[in-house]
């Protein structure tokens, strides 16, 4: 094992974060296996871009070559990777002679192959994007973060990353929710059906009154409902695909609670890409706030967040945010030198100065 990555793994050292230059398949080969909890990563895109450094990665001369060489990278991330922990990986497409070849997917599919199960594939609308001089097609404006596991259970607090629910406020002496659900129409939907009995009507003008009762003593900050015969259920109407079609046909009616603790962000992002001027060399601006769901989420506070392809270290500066550690391996002297300088201007500047202190008490 590399000395250097064995001291900084070891539950004696306190450094933040351990930057690497050189092959990430040659150097995850000296990590232990199982000591990293989260990777985020975005490599080398395929016939794209001149990036600074060894590698060969990007510049293979068919797009099957690259998705098998980039394959490969992932199968030491695989082994140093905990059981339960989390890999989010940034790719882009590009276009051969017109034809869009799908690049994202088919690493994808070719990971799924190799054993990762697919969680998710968050689309990063890009927001501004580039010009498109094409006349023949349309701007892309998007790329794609796949997040991927090695086993079906793994470490995830959903918790960490929810939207934190609005305020309910009363309008006209009645509570409404933050969504402006006041229980008015679903309240005269009620009465007004000819679907439900009279018995059905009772139990559901009960359950939206104590639904209501809820959001105002602060248990619950927003809900739905769903009748027989005025709303359809969100899977199916047949009960053998739909727990919530089985309950209108027993019931007549459902509730649909909001969670107490917020709604979960979306599989689609809507992030600008590093909107600051950058003077430095690398060409593939990777922002800091893509990575921090996949931080939040995957990743526990103290814990090693590995970015094999860091460019200028990105990932690494928002692991160290977020009160995570950081790992960053890239081919590039000079990326490695920007990074470091970035690194230290993160941790001098006052807003966002580390207690380096809290980060192994918590």
């Amino acid at each position: 094992m590399n000395p250097q990555i064995a001291e900084f793994l070891s539950l004696e050292n306190q450094s933040d974060y351990l930057l690497c230059c050189g092959d990430a398949a040659e150097f995850l080969q000296e990590f232990p296996s199982q000591s990293v909890h989260c990777c985020i990563t975005s490599p080398p895109y395929w016939n794209q871009r001149q990036y600074s450094g060894s590698s060969k990665l990007g510049n293979e001369r068919s797009v099957e070559e690259y998705v098998e060489h980039l394959s490969a990278y992932f199968q030491p991330v695989k082994s140093v990777l905990k059981d339960d922990g989390s890999l989010w990986l940034n790719l882009g497409d590009t276009y051969k002679k017109k034809n869009l070849m799908g690049v994202p997917w088919r690493v994808a599919l070719a990971l799924q192959a190799d054993g990762w199960i697919l969680r998710n594939a968050i689309v990063w609308h890009k927001v501004k994007g580039n010009p498109c001089n094409a006349n023949d097609k349309l701007r892309n404006g998007y790329e794609y973060l796949f997040h991927l596991v090695k086993q079906e259970r793994y470490y995830y607090d959903v918790n960490a990353i929810r939207h934190p629910p609005g305020k309910p406020y009363y309008k006209n002496g009645q509570i409404v929710t933050p969504t402006g659900v006041s229980g008015t129409k679903y309240r005269q939907q009620i009465c007004q059906s000819q679907a439900l009995n009279e018995a059905e009507k009772q139990n559901a003008l009960a359950a939206l009154d104590e639904t209501l009762a809820k959001v105002a003593r602060g248990e619950l900050p927003d809900f739905r409902m769903i009748i027989r015969g005025n709303q359809r259920s969100t899977h199916s109407d047949s009960p053998a695909y739909s727990g919530r079609a089985e309950e209108l046909k027993k019931r007549g009616f459902c509730i649909l609670p909001y969670h107490k603790n917020g709604t979960k962000p979306d599989d689609v992002w809507q992030i600008i890409p590093e909107d600051q001027w950058r003077k430095d060399a690398h060409f593939a601006v990777f922002p800091k706030e893509i990575c921090e769901i996949p931080i939040k989420a995957t990743c526990p506070v103290g814990g090693v967040v590995l970015d094999p392809f860091m460019g200028t270290g990105t990932a690494i500066i928002a692991a160290l945010e977020l009160k995570r550690r950081g790992i960053g391996i890239d081919t590039s002297q000079e990326y490695q030198m920007i990074a470091e300088k970035r690194i230290a201007e993160f941790l001098q500047s006052p807003e966002n100065k580390i207690d380096q202190l809290s980060l192994f008490e918590e």
